[in-house]
């Protein structure tokens, strides 16, 4: 894109604009970090009624055998999709038309609140397909994907990667779905507007003790808002819960497998249905793929590590260029940024935005990483960086474009659930609840990781800390005797689940599951970097069966 050193206004806007287009696409898969720490406000309802602390939910897994005819025999009412929910996101993910005529269609499943009563209460999962365009006798079934998060739409994150998908859609009905406590399917909303904007603002690692204890209160008003807004979810949104979604909507739409395409938390979610249905597994592809056997703790440590290395090839690149707005010195480039967002914790950075905010330090942090999800990303970054650090007229804006995709802000100031809904779905996963004392021990550790993001995610340790729902177990199970084959894709750049988390992953489904592939690569997902012999292997196995060489390289 074009740079210059004072924009009109106009100009900024279109550059705000180009931002926010280009990482709305990345929504769902990009956010599995921790950096942003989500905030609710209490407000009355069901949920003031829910004990101080609950467990969460488990359900045993017995196939649709236990459920009710009423839930395993329902018939979806499958119609034209209306323009998406703020709580969804923005109208940009509009669904529009798929090559061949095929058209979007929404649809709403009942399935039970908790699958240990399945004739109690129920929670409607709002669903979207485009049926299958190739010759009717070619059709193999429904490919069920899930973007990430936790807490992505996958009813608006599916049709904006649509044409991707175009040539799986010859033989497969592409189908998402919002799964349960985000968006569509009763998604977990616990602040408004304002309150986010305030939220997402605010210092993230404190200096003093009252600032510690201005972090605690603020984790406290979000996990007692939540409660207030959603007390009654909030036990049933695990992972196990949503993967038993999964097969009541594979047993639905009719299929005697899961064919299914996970990405980032999605691998996690297909690892732990793979646990529970190994039996009904059929092709199953993992992209960006979580590590499902380490602590709270050693993910934080992973993805700072992660981001660092991808900071750091994004600093090469930029170092290599005659503009780069950090210099032409790799190591005096990271100084000049921790520098940079230093400064803007005591002195924000103007804006552009309508409402008058102004780009903090956390909300710097967010952007900057929003940007590292994709090397796509990276022009918007420097963008970004040159205006901030303009000397004569500094401006924000297009930071401030980057952080707000990642923590899920809409362009009229609405916000999705994403954040309510990632720490919603984490929190009623993980049992881990850490103490002040041990996120300070470990800020040395993560700055060891990354100077730039090891102290926000040390700290992000305590999201879960006052949460009213006792985890689930400390990491998932994903033993999978039986299953498979599993694909499973890392990528030797990304940022958010590093690349190692793909062998813990082999490791952990067992003996004959997991076959794994390697893009030697930059990004979070490498099947949508238009990477040829990535996607070639991808579409060969779901479309023939053919399973690639386990320990393929592609670059």
């Amino acid at each position: 894109m074009t740079r210059t050193r004072r924009r009109p206004r106009r100009a900024a806007r279109a550059a705000t604009a180009g931002a926010r287009a280009a990482t709305a696409r990345a929504l769902a898969v990009a956010l599995t970090t921790a950096l942003a720490v989500p905030a609710c406000t209490a407000s009355p309802g069901a949920g003031d009624r829910v004990p101080r602390v609950v467990p969460a939910a488990g359900g045993d897994a017995h196939d649709t055998g236990d459920l009710p005819r009423s839930l395993t025999g329902q018939s979806l009412d499958w119609a034209p999709c209306p323009e998406p929910e703020p709580a969804q996101g923005d109208d940009q993910m509009t669904p529009s038309p798929l090559p061949g005529g095929a058209a979007w269609e929404c649809a709403t499943m009942t399935a039970p609140l908790d699958y240990a009563d399945p004739e109690g209460d129920t929670i409607g999962i709002a669903l979207i397909r485009a049926r299958a365009h190739g010759a009717r006798e070619d059709r193999i079934g429904s490919l069920v994907f899930n973007f990430g998060g936790p807490g992505g739409s996958g009813v608006v994150t599916l049709p904006a990667f649509g044409e991707d998908y175009a040539r799986l859609h010859e033989r497969f009905d592409l189908v998402s779905f919002d799964p349960r406590g985000v968006g569509g399917s009763e998604g977990v909303s616990c602040l408004d507007a304002e309150g986010l904007d305030a939220y997402f603002a605010a210092d993230q690692v404190p200096r003093s003790e009252e600032q510690v204890r201005r972090l605690t209160d603020r984790l406290k008003e979000f996990a007692d808002g939540c409660r207030a807004s959603a007390g009654h979810l909030l036990p049933h949104l695990t992972t196990t819960a949503t993967a038993r979604d999964m097969d009541l909507m594979r047993h639905v739409l009719g299929d005697e497998e899961l064919y299914y395409f996970g990405v980032s938390y999605g691998t996690e979610l297909g690892g732990v249905y793979a646990h529970l249905f190994p039996r009904r597994v059929g092709r199953a592809v993992f992209d960006a793929v979580v590590d499902p056997t380490g602590t709270t703790e050693d993910g934080a440590t992973g993805q700072a590590e992660g981001f660092q290395l991808a900071l750091g090839n994004y600093v090469e690149r930029c170092a290599e260029g005659e503009d780069c707005p950090l210099g032409g010195d790799e190591d005096e480039a990271e100084d000049r940024l921790a520098a940079f967002l230093d400064r803007l914790r005591e002195r924000p950075l103007p804006t552009q935005d309508p409402d008058g905010r102004r780009l903090t330090q956390s909300l710097a942090w967010g952007g900057i990483a929003q940007a590292l999800y994709s090397e796509d990303f990276w022009p918007y970054l420097t963008q970004g960086l040159e205006d901030a650090l303009d000397r004569e007229h500094p401006d924000g804006t297009v930071l401030l474009a980057l952080g707000d995709s990642m923590n899920g802000r809409n362009p009229d100031g609405t916000y999705t659930t994403l954040q309510s809904s990632l720490t919603a779905i984490s929190c009623a996963d993980s049992s881990e609840r850490y103490r002040v004392r041990e996120a300070r021990e470990a800020v040395d550790d993560f700055e060891d990781a990354s100077e730039i993001f090891g102290p926000p995610m040390a700290w992000g340790l305590l999201n879960c800390t006052h949460w009213p729902v006792r985890g689930q177990r400390e990491h998932p199970d994903v033993r999978a005797e039986g299953a498979g084959p599993v694909l499973l894709i890392g990528t030797t750049g990304d940022p958010a689940t590093p690349y190692q988390g793909t062998r813990n992953m082999k490791e952990a489904l067992g003996e004959g599951v997991g076959v794994e592939l390697t893009y030697e690569g930059e990004g979070h997902g490498a099947y949508n970097s238009g990477n040829a012999c990535v996607r070639s292997a991808v579409d060969r196995y779901l479309l023939r069966g053919d399973v690639p060489e386990d320990g393929t390289t592609c670059d």
